[in-house]
């Protein structure tokens, strides 16, 4: 029978865990230990720290951040369908997919100025 071990030792334990980023089966599977177990301690010891006890440091999770391999990027520039020149020389593109009374107060708008 293996002697047990003290909530010290299973504090530097999730410590360690927590600081590698690694997934708790990887980390139990390197340290020859249950993944559950770990799991369990990790939540006791930030219970009893949340809580007061004075037995632990702070245990957090941290997770690790993976980029995605690549990213895709598109860019598409259709011509407009159109394009006005106002009276005071601005430019108004219009694309085809235009609301028309929205289009209609803007140029209201424009022209006043």
């Amino acid at each position: 029978m293996q002697p047990r071990t003290s909530a010290e030792e299973w504090q530097k334990r999730v410590e360690r865990w927590r600081d590698s980023g690694l997934p708790a089966e990887q980390f139990a599977a390197e340290l020859g230990i249950n993944a559950g177990t770990l799991r369990f301690w990790g939540y006791k010891l930030n219970k009893a720290k949340r809580e007061g006890a004075g037995v632990v440091a702070p245990v957090t999770e941290k997770r690790p951040v993976r980029a995605p391999s690549f990213v895709e990027v598109r860019t598409t520039t259709s011509p407009p369908a159109f394009e006005l020149e106002l009276g005071n020389g601005r430019r108004l593109r219009v694309p085809t997919d235009f609301d028309v009374d929205a289009l209609g107060r803007l140029l209201s708008v424009l022209e006043r100025k």
